[in-house]
């Protein structure tokens, strides 16, 4: 039996995060001039952008940022992330891994479903066997390819059975898509009430308290809970500018002129600085976009710092590679950086333009591109600037609803956990990418491959084909924001783009 490796927090570990989130709160609160709106009592305020289900499950597909930040308040995974995007306790308070990385082992918390029964893990892995099973539309489903099994070993015990090694597996049991929900009803850590258009989210009370009565009264104290709202992004940002809230979280680049037309203060917008897939997926290879040498010219075209510096936002940053250069870990190879990146804007128009030319030197046209994007300010920016891009090709482009039919497509997605493969397997042969099979069958022997250095090579070797193959046009890294009062002291920018309800004011030692 290989040794074990305990990987819950020490008390050193947690010791010295309530330090640097007292530190940092500090700082911040002396660093802010405050705006006299915003009080220190009664609940915090926060405005999602986008809808808010309490009913929402995260076996249906993707979560707007009002449900993601519900349900990971009131049904954690088995474990979460803190304030920093760092892992932290979840359902789980425990957890080992073993010494050849294929087996997670965690120990549940004492606790309870909404409804009052006891949480036991045959129900949770159960439960977690759903997210992953065939039919199901869960977000992360395809990223969780290395499964072996998923068994209740004891009441409060579970194990999570890898084929392969997954250093990476706790950054994807953390995301809030992967809430443990039962009929609907979570555990915790917060529970929720609706009050009108809101829900009221109070402190779970804890069952091991020696007095039941005081750890309640402890629980419904107004400071320690949040009202969270669902709402439009000028709504959301209009509540914070009059006082109403206390934070706006859920921001991407399509919501971001939305916040430059509110003139809140610079200093309140957060901007996390993520690594992930920003770009144009190609959704067929008929007509023009039948070769790669004609995908790539599109994307030789296209002037990405130009673009980036229309949305005014410095931290937001453009990106040629088909893999995020972040938190490549165990990836070998840096991401392939394409051939034409070193060339300035005019000699690669010069040279898409040679490709274009030929294509219809031979007698064949060229119809007008349908790009599907948001029906929002900063979709439509975006396609302004790659329309016009395409247009100095001779090139015609009409921008169209996300579920409208299309040649191309955005993807914009953060990159979940540190696993250098991701980024391959999802522009690699899914519903709205093409498909190169050379490059597919090098991804699967990677992703099942235990040899590290066999499976770096593999990784260099499935991106060089993709790279030449051109499914995707890349434009920049995935931009999230959020919006703080200096109330919000745990609010700050980290490599996840998480902010756990639970987490939003930094608590001293």
């Amino acid at each position: 039996m290989p040794p074990e490796r305990d990987s819950h927090p020490t008390a050193a570990t947690i010791a010295r995060r309530r330090g640097r989130l007292t530190a940092a709160a500090t700082l911040f609160a002396l660093t802010l001039t405050s705006c006299g709106l915003f009080g220190d009592r009664g609940p915090v305020k926060i405005a999602a952008i986008g809808t808010l289900n309490a009913a929402a499950n995260p076996v249906n597909g993707e979560l707007s940022a009002g449900n993601a930040a519900l349900l990971d308040a009131t049904s954690q995974g088995l474990v979460s992330y803190d304030g920093e995007g760092q892992i932290d306790t979840g359902l789980a308070d425990r957890w080992t891994v073993t010494g050849d990385g294929r087996s997670y082992i965690f120990r549940l918390r004492e606790a309870k479903w909404a409804d009052g029964r006891k949480v036991a893990a045959e129900e949770v892995a159960a439960i977690l066997r759903s997210y992953l099973a065939a039919r199901s539309r869960h977000m992360l489903k395809d990223d969780f390819p290395e499964i072996e099994t998923i068994r209740a070993m004891t009441d409060t015990v579970i194990e999570i059975r890898l084929k392969v090694p997954q250093p990476a597996m706790l950054e994807l049991l953390a995301q809030p898509s992967m809430a443990i929900v039962s009929k609907g009803k979570g555990w915790g850590p917060m529970r929720p009430h609706r009050i009108g258009r809101a829900v009221l989210l109070s402190p779970v009370p804890d069952p091991l308290a020696e007095d039941p009565e005081e750890a309640e009264a402890a629980a419904n104290d107004p400071a320690a809970s949040i009202e969270l709202v669902g709402t439009s992004p000028e709504g959301a940002l209009a509540r914070f500018k009059n006082g109403y809230a206390d934070g706006v979280v859920g921001g991407r680049f399509s919501t971001l002129p939305y916040f430059v037309a509110s003139n809140i203060g610079r200093s309140r917008l957060v901007v996390d600085p993520v690594p992930g897939l920003f770009g144009l997926t190609f959704l067929h290879a008929d007509g023009f976009l039948t070769t790669d040498v004609n995908r790539e010219a599109l994307s030789r075209a296209i002037r990405r710092d130009r673009l980036i510096e229309a949305f005014g936002l410095a931290e937001w940053q453009p990106q040629v590679t088909l893999r995020p250069a972040l938190y490549a870990r165990d990836g070998g190879p840096a991401p392939i950086v394409p051939g034409w990146n070193d060339y300035d804007d005019a000699s690669r128009l010069i040279q898409a333009k040679r490709v274009v030319d030929a294509w219809r030197g031979a007698g064949r046209e060229i119809a007008p591109l349908r790009i599907a994007l948001p029906d929002s300010p900063g979709g439509r920016i975006l396609f302004a600037y790659i329309a016009a891009d395409f247009a100095r090709l001779g090139i015609e482009s009409r921008r169209v609803g996300l579920d409208a039919a299309a040649d191309l497509k955005l993807i914009d997605e953060v990159m979940p956990n540190d696993d250098a493969l991701w980024g391959l397997r999802r522009l690699s042969c899914r519903r709205d990418t093409l498909c190169n099979r050379e490059a597919q069958d090098l991804i699967d022997q990677a992703t099942a491959n235990i040899d590290f250095g066999q499976r770096a090579q593999q990784v260099g070797e499935a991106e060089a084909v993709l790279a030449r193959y051109t499914p995707f046009i890349p434009l920049a890294t995935p931009l999230r924001w959020s919006v703080a009062s200096q109330r919000l002291t745990g609010l700050r920018a980290n490599g996840r783009a998480q902010h756990p309800l639970n987490h939003l004011i930094a608590k001293p030692n």
